[in-house]
């Protein structure tokens, strides 16, 4: 793979007109803060206007020479270490933008200190230096990206600033600071710190370590958070005392280590954290958690031993999360990065949800300084500035979308091998910074290479001719220069890259999918840039990044790689249609192609869909001809694709007879029968129909269920093939429906809304084959929660034929009996419910399908009746259906004795038939505690004109009461006035069942 693409992401460059050699110098949102040497103490300020070009502000004078400087975007302040009578300051510069407006006026106040309000109302008009005292000389600093705090380092302590706004009047607010926490960090002399969202890295000559303030719950007694870490790392060292005695002899150098996560804790730094704010209910309580150490040694260089060996450019990148929304205006913040670097390698690490190693730098000479963007790494070394590419954005994107590499959507990988796109030679490179879409570079050139400075070869950039640079400096002129270089725009740079990736589409292949790669990272960086919303170029580069998806479906559709299946997301990404990629990857004639597994994935998947596009004629006769050449045995499926609906029937008949021959099939088979009736040809249907039995026909439509049904706009559409089985075999239908539930190829309601289309039903009428469907389920479902919906259905439909007196459109596919002999939910009718049903009204004849249905339903345990009674209520007690329907119900609920109140007021001569099958067990004693006096009774009442209840009162009753009760008992129960022949028979059985036992 090519690893130098020598690109051109550096544009023009000018020259900053610095009056004095500047010492240092940092960025701010749209400025640049340049601190001169020693010889004058004063910081100059320049607007950075478009393409570079540099204007003066103004200058202000500081304290003493200035060691290091930063700016915080959020508050807009300059901080620095200054110098003076060998001691140094912390300072930091509010306001200092009324510079430009001519005011020279400056306030210098103490941290803290309370301003009185007439006092405060001069500081709209005036710079205002606030002074930090420090009880240990500053080293160095840090500005926090996200809130503006303030992190200073000293030696053994992190002191951290809380940046306050603080609110003098409705006209005025002041910035000011207050120290907030201090992290004691024993034998650490720190020489850079990074400060971001709480999150805190600080690097030493050669160790480094990266740590978060967590917010814990307040407590009741304020003990100040420490951490402790673990003494691990002294496991297997030498004594003390043996250390000693070698030191007079050899040079000990500590072990290089890489400790991540919750590892880190053993890296033998232990901090205790100070708490120094005032305390009040809002006080912040925070623990330290470890989250990398690492610690290097001079001999891990490449180049061998070196002296110099010392980490630098110390860094931490917030990525943010992408804004869609133009109201839009604070962005999550997403994903956290670390950079550090060595003299020549570096090191970027992803520290978000997890702490890893994404990507490593060589440099090919001795780097002096690196700056890390979301898009870039430049990295200066003693000739040249490097640009690399990063990896920040591919990590960021599985951190914003976890479903990342599906399907649907994919990101380049985080392991993609980093390349140098530019090595820009520069003489005496010393500094960089970087801000927007600007390089700033100091160079020093050592006095023997003025000369060859001045070569006209040997300057690669184009020097403005309207950024002359001041000649006050006549002393160091020769030696230094402060650049501005204009990075090229996102879309320039992008474009570059697709022309130059095209030299290697067929000579290297990986090459030409690694820069697609590097382009469509360039432009997912833009797209979560923070200004992303206010960009000039938003829609160029939403336009860009989707031809970059293209671009990228191409080559994974075009090459043979191991990653071919990522044409598929690519492509989706894109938003072209399958036509357009059609267009792209097929030559046009019929000339024959040879197709890569990433189109073919693509095409599969694609035509497998439940797509609203359809292909030409053309387009689709194509595709057949690719799959034939192809995956031949993908032709079934394929043909059953809503974007082949114009195909020709013919055509594709001839390729399945072609494939039949090879491999015959089921689908193959009901493909080629669903093509016959496309065409009208009913013989070739039925020839093809009466290949399989019935049962096969109806699991092969598991095999591919669009034959049946297909969706449109996201509607379920019953297919030309399903209409013609309604009509002619709606029992296949039927069956091959409940075939594709129990496969989980079709939802229960999706499966209603099929018949309610198939049928041209409404909303709200249930058409017989739909209730076929469900009485059919019923046979085969296991699932409880399906079988209750299911019951419920069914009864819900067979109440509203009987009530509504509605006959079915169409004649039941089964019959009661086929459903009770089938089906273990339709339980046998009982007889007291046949007993019932004789003396009923003839008006229910038409309806007794339904009504035997529901009742059979009823006599079995399946259904839950407490769910059905609301279902049930229409059916009322005036006749014998809803008698028999109140009856069953109470009998489930267990309410005997009210069920025999019902009987006997209703229908008596059904009582006993009711008793004999239902009154057992616990409920036996109903039969001498109320039925046997209720039939006594009413024997009294009507005399010998009720021979049904004499004889269920001597046949039955009487035998049952006999059988059970003591003849005491049973003689207690006796009526007085009854007729002594009429009661002995069974007194005697009684008397003698006694004597027997």
């Amino acid at each position: 793979m090519v690893q130098l693409y020598n690109l051109h992401p550096f544009g023009s460059q000018r020259v900053v007109p610095c009056k004095q050699e500047p010492a240092h110098f940092c960025c701010g949102q749209d400025v640049l803060f340049v601190a001169s040497t020693a010889a004058s103490c004063r910081v100059e300020v320049f607007a950075v206007r478009e393409q570079g070009r540099c204007e003066p502000l103004g200058s202000f004078a500081t304290l003493g020479p200035v060691l290091r400087m930063a700016h915080s975007s959020a508050g807009d302040y300059l901080v620095t270490i200054e110098e003076k009578s060998k001691a140094t300051f912390l300072r930091a510069y509010m306001n200092w933008r009324c510079m430009s407006a001519g005011s020279s006026r400056v306030c210098v106040r103490m941290v803290g200190h309370k301003m009185e309000e007439s006092y405060s109302e001069t500081l709209k008009e005036q710079m205002s230096v606030v002074e930090m005292p420090l009880s240990d000389p500053p080293l160095c600093i840090s500005c926090c990206p996200v809130n503006g705090d303030l992190l200073v380092g000293c030696k053994n302590k992190l002191v951290m600033f809380c940046l306050k706004y603080l609110v003098i009047n409705q006209n005025l607010t002041v910035l000011d600071f207050e120290r907030s926490l201090i992290l004691h960090v024993d034998n650490l002399i720190p020489a850079e710190v990074a400060f971001c969202a709480r999150h805190i890295a600080v690097t030493t000559e050669l160790d480094v370590l990266i740590l978060k303030l967590e917010l814990v719950q307040q407590t009741a007694d304020r003990t100040e958070g420490v951490s402790a870490p673990e003494k691990a790392m002294d496991e297997g060292s030498p004594s003390t005392h043996t250390l000693q005695l070698e030191l007079d002899e050899f040079i000990i150098c500590q072990k290089p280590v890489e400790l991540l996560g919750e590892e880190s804790k053993l890296c033998e730094i232990p901090i205790t954290l100070e708490s120094t704010e005032l305390p009040t209910e809002d006080t912040k309580r925070f623990q330290v958690q470890y989250l990398l150490f690492r610690r290097f040694t001079p001999d891990q260089s490449p180049f061998g031993f070196c002296e110099e060996t010392k980490l630098h450019s110390v860094q931490l990148l917030p990525v943010y999360q992408t804004a869609y929304e133009e109201t839009e205006n604070k962005r999550k913040l997403l994903s956290l990065f670390c950079f550090f670097s060595l003299p020549h390698i570096g090191y970027l690490y992803s520290i978000g949800k997890l702490v890893e190693l994404i990507s490593t730098y060589q440099y090919s000479e001795k780097s002096e300084q690196a700056v890390l963007t979301p898009q870039f790494l430049h990295v200066i070394t003693s000739q040249n500035l490097q640009c690399f590419t990063v990896r920040c954005s591919a990590a960021a994107a599985r951190d914003e979308d976890p479903y990342m590499d599906t399907t649907v959507k994919a990101c380049p990988p985080v392991t993609l091998d980093v390349c140098t796109l530019r090595m820009q030679l520069f003489i005496g490179p010393r500094a960089i910074c970087h801000f927007k879409n600007h390089v700033i570079l100091l160079t020093k050139a050592d006095t023997e290479d003025i000369t060859e400075r001045r070569k006209p070869t040997r300057r690669m950039l184009s020097r403005k001719a309207d950024s002359i640079k001041s000649g006050t400096n006549s002393e160091s002129e020769p030696g230094w220069n402060l650049y501005i270089i204009d990075t090229v725009s996102t879309i320039q740079l992008y474009r570059e890259m697709v022309d130059y990736s095209r030299t290697y589409e067929n000579v290297k292949t990986e090459s030409c999918i690694h820069l697609l790669s590097e382009a469509h990272l360039l432009v997912r960086a833009a797209i979560m840039d923070p200004h992303f919303l206010e960009s000039d170029e938003k829609e160029d580069l939403l336009r860009a990044f989707r031809e970059s998806c293209a671009f990228l479906g191409d080559c994974y559709s075009r090459f043979d790689t191991k990653d071919y299946h990522l044409a598929l997301p690519y492509y989706r990404m894109s938003g072209l249609s399958l036509t357009e990629v059609l267009k792209r990857l097929v030559a046009e004639g019929g000339e024959i192609q040879t197709y890569e597994r990433g189109f073919i994935f693509y095409l599969t998947h694609s035509l497998n869909e439940d797509s609203n596009e359809e292909l030409s004629k053309e387009s689709g006769n194509k595709v057949l001809q690719i799959f034939y050449l192809a995956d031949p045995m993908q032709l079934p499926h394929i043909l059953c694709s809503p974007c082949m609906r114009n195909i020709c029937p013919l055509t594709a008949v001839k390729y399945l007879q072609k494939v039949e021959k090879m491999m015959p099939s089921v689908v193959l088979t009901l493909t080629k029968a669903f093509l016959a009736l496309k065409m009208g040809d009913l013989t070739m249907y039925e020839h093809e129909m009466n290949s399989y039995k019935e049962t096969t026909l109806a699991c092969g439509f598991i095999g591919q269920p669009r034959l049946l049904r297909q969706h449109k706009e996201g509607i379920v559409m019953p297919t030309e093939f399903a209409v013609h089985l309604k009509e002619m075999q709606p029992g296949l239908l039927v069956a091959a429906t409940v075939a594709l539930h129990e496969n989980n190829k079709i939802e229960l309601e999706e499966a209603d809304t099929f018949f309610k289309m198939l049928c041209s039903s409404s909303e709200n009428t249930i058409p017989q084959l739909l209730v076929d469907f469900w009485e059919a389920l019923l046979v085969v479902s296991s699932q409880e929660e399906i079988l209750q919906e299911l019951l419920l259905r069914v009864t819900s439909q067979y109440v509203w034929r009987i009530s509504k007196k509605q006959l079915p459109e169409t004649k039941p596919l089964k019959t009661t009996e086929d459903l009770i002999n089938s089906c273990s939910h339709f339980g046998l009718i009982f007889p007291w419910v046949t007993s019932i049903m004789s003396v009923g009204c003839s008006s229910d004849k038409d309806y007794h399908e339904d009504i035997s249905r529901l009742q059979s339903l009823l006599c079995s345990q399946s259904i839950n009746v407490a769910s059905a009674l609301p279902i049930l209520e229409p059916l009322t007690e005036a006749d014998s259906v809803g008698l028999t329907i109140r009856v069953l119900c109470n009998t489930h609920l267990g309410k005997h004795e009210e069920v025999i109140d019902q009987l006997l007021k209703r229908c008596p001569d059904a009582a006993v038939f009711y008793a004999q099958h239902e009154l057992k067990g616990d409920s036996q004693a109903l039969w001498w505690n109320k039925l046997l006096p209720e039939l006594c009774k009413r024997t009294r009442l009507t005399g010998n004109d009720c021979p049904i209840l004499i004889s269920s009162l001597k046949a039955e009753t009487l035998s049952v009461v006999a059988m059970e009760l003591e003849l005491r008992d049973f003689l207690s129960l006796l009526p007085e006035d009854g007729t002594a022949a009429f009661f002995l028979p069974h007194v005697l059985h009684c008397s003698q069942r006694k004597l027997l036992s």
